[in-house]
């Protein structure tokens, strides 16, 4: 029951909560916010209705402005006049799922049949094939991030809680108005018949809609599709890169010292994700053997996977007990702050987990109910450095375990990591998770003793610094 509840949450985790967690606060991989002095965005979800969209289509129509539409696949099937007359008069449309349903209780299959199945109605009707997608709810999931024949995903910047009829044209007109600038993207809703909405929600937000075109056309301010609110934004971006010939942090003290600093948005994720972290250590009752200074924790539990040999030919079969490792995130991004280098950093661990191996075999001996534990057992990116401190390096057999473990490991590499992003850039061919293990004998024979372990140079870990210092983090196998 443990191990079920240990994989729901790593698979819900990886699956759903991340994926939503990361798009949500820093737009990761979607388009939510644009870049432009006197543009802006209106879109629509749910559509098309037959009362109220061709009424949405006269008002655009009235101030000359466009849209972009994200239909539902089932509600364009009945109503391809309506799709028609949106691709006529220059709008732009965009999937919403052929049923208006969260992608957190579906497959990746199943999105993908849903955004292909809307697509092609659109398509049929418009000759044209849609690449533009926004999730019901806005809600993703891990795969929703994947390629998809250049399909990009659009959030929004402003939500107004139009969808429900008692939020009035009046209090729509007055949050509209608060976000009306240039780059905004606004969510808005022309079919009141999904669940939770209201059939006559879509009444209010036409009356607020035209009052507050008629302010944006008085400030200059015009709403246009998505697609050229995102062409304005890269030749924004490009712009400000081109302009930037001189970086004032890079010749700061600060900077020359190497210091790192952080961003809001990259705080606030870390932030999280340690709290989430603390979760999953009660969750599971993670336990250390170095309580004031931890670089690692552990669990017990029984082995799962096929037959491994490790070094002096023993064997971990399945049902054989072992000490899962689990490194301390919030340790390895404190030593990544602290870091002037890569190689500094690898240094660091090496030495941190030189002084946590001792602790490690310790406790072993000071808990006879461990004295059973076959081996030391883990899940890492580190390639070399685990086997100078006598761990069995083996690769991961080939499968979905291997492939979501891959994904986990280089997301939480972006999140602890100061310079994550950049390491997988430059070092993703050697980001392959494997499996570490060490046979608790080991530990013991090798580790048990008042600082006579083996250490290793300065000069080896300096010449293995450069996979040393992907940060690592473990999860347990399948």
């Amino acid at each position: 029951m443990e191990t079920l509840l240990l994989w729901l949450f790593y698979i819900y985790s990886l699956y759903a909560f991340l994926p939503g967690l990361v798009t949500r606060l820093f737009g990761f991989r979607v388009f939510r916010r644009g870049i432009s002095d006197h543009t802006f965005a209106l879109t629509f979800d749910d559509g098309p209705d037959p009362e109220y969209t061709p009424q949405l289509l006269d008002l655009l129509k009235r101030y000359r402005v466009k849209a972009t539409f994200f239909v539902v696949g089932s509600h364009a099937e009945k109503h391809p006049e309506l799709i028609k007359r949106m691709h006529d008069e220059g709008h732009l449309i965009g999937s919403h799922n052929y049923v208006h349903k969260t992608n957190w209780l579906m497959g990746p299959g199943a999105v993908k049949k849903q955004i292909q199945k809307t697509s092609a109605i659109i398509q049929e009707v418009t000759g044209a094939k849609p690449h533009f997608y926004r999730p019901p709810w806005g809600i993703v999931n891990l795969f929703d991030f994947a390629k998809r024949d250049d399909t990009q995903i659009v959030l929004w910047s402003g939500i107004f809680n139009d969808w429900r009829e008692r939020t009035g044209a009046e209090r729509l007109t007055e949050r509209m108005l608060k976000k009306l600038r240039g780059g905004e993207v606004f969510l808005l809703h022309d079919c009141g018949t999904t669940a939770g909405a209201n059939s006559e929600a879509p009444r209010e937000m036409l009356i607020a809609l035209e009052r507050v075109l008629d302010v944006a056309k008085r400030k200059g301010l015009t709403s246009v599709r998505i697609d050229e609110l995102i062409d304005t934004t890269e030749t924004a971006k490009a712009a400000k890169e081109a302009n930037a010939h001189i970086d004032p942090k890079a010749s700061s003290p600060r900077a020359a010292a190497g210091a790192k600093s952080l961003s809001w948005s990259k705080r606030v994720l870390v932030s999280l994700w340690l709290l989430w972290e603390k979760v999953f250590h009660w969750m599971f009752r993670l336990e250390t053997a170095n309580k004031e200074d931890p670089m690692m924790h552990f669990r017990i539990r029984p082995y799962h996977g096929e037959t491994v040999e490790m070094s002096g030919g023993v064997k971990l079969s399945g049902g054989d007990k072992i000490m899962e490792l689990h490194f301390d995130n919030k340790k390895l991004f404190e030593l990544g702050m602290r870091s002037k280098s890569p190689v500094q950093l690898a240094i660091k661990m090496v030495r941190g987990t030189e002084k946590e191996m001792p602790k490690l075999a310790q406790y072993v001996m000071d808990h006879p109910d461990l004295h059973d534990v076959k081996a030391l057992y883990g899940v890492s990116m580190i390639n070399r450095g685990p086997e100078q401190f006598g761990f069995t390096v083996a690769d991961l057999p080939k499968g979905w375990f291997a492939t979501s473990t891959q994904m986990y490991l280089k997301f939480l590499l972006r999140v602890i990591h100061p310079d994550g992003g950049s390491r997988l850039k430059q070092s993703a061919e050697q980001l392959v998770p494997k499996l570490i293990l060490m046979p608790i004998e080991d530990l013991v024979a090798n580790f048990l003793q008042d600082g006579s372990h083996r250490r290793i140079s300065a000069k080896q870990e300096v010449a293995d610094s450069e996979e040393e210092a992907v940060l690592s983090a473990t999860i347990p196998s399948h």
